[in-house]
């Protein structure tokens, strides 16, 4: 149930781009119970169809809250386009709710009751660093895997500067960049 910590210094095994989709909703008034609970409810069963699908490209999540009224999830894709595909499939839960939500705004009987937001962005390779200490996997770790710190470089620059192609030309043999041989 608990997972376990990772002793000492680790990273997020993460290759290439990094979606990140930061998603949720603020509760405006609690007494409209009727009004934002299907909400929170439509994002678990979105997050689960999307569990049982990990073609459609959601590589892991956090749930967190920011108070008592605001609920968010930081989602981890592996690609802009899966994230767009998915939004837009007509098979996919999230099309039917929107379709329920639009309807719902137009009647005006979401209005200042619950509110909804997200922000998304495209983190190209080298543009993300991550540190864990004692950690389970969490985060883009938890989402992508977890491997030591210095795999990626002892210094905070060392890991901007990672290129996963480099690795890979490294792994076979091939000078991956000019300076790589000193």
């Amino acid at each position: 149930m608990f997972a376990k910590p990772t002793p000492g210094f680790t990273t997020a095994a993460a290759t290439g781009e990094t979606v990140v989709l930061l998603i949720g909703m603020r509760i405006n008034r609690f007494w409209a119970v009727h009004q934002w609970l299907p909400v929170m409810l439509a994002m678990f069963r979105m997050l689960h169809e999307l569990a049982g699908a990990p073609e459609r490209g959601l590589r892991g999540k956090v749930l967190l809250t920011g108070s008592p009224r605001t609920y968010y999830v930081v989602q981890y894709w592996e690609s802009k386009e899966k994230l767009y595909r998915y939004a837009g499939a007509p098979d996919a839960f999230h099309h039917r709710v929107w379709k329920i939500a639009n309807r719902k705004l137009k009647d005006g009987r979401l209005r200042g009751r619950v509110g909804l937001w997200h922000e998304a962005y495209v983190v190209p390779e080298g543009s993300y660093e991550c540190v864990y200490f004692d950690m389970p996997p969490f985060g883009l770790a938890g989402a992508t895997g977890v491997l030591p710190v210095e795999s990626r470089g002892r210094s905070a620059r060392q890991r901007f500067a990672f290129r996963s192609d480099d690795a890979a030309a490294g792994a076979a043999g091939v000078s991956g960049s000019a300076g790589a041989a000193e």
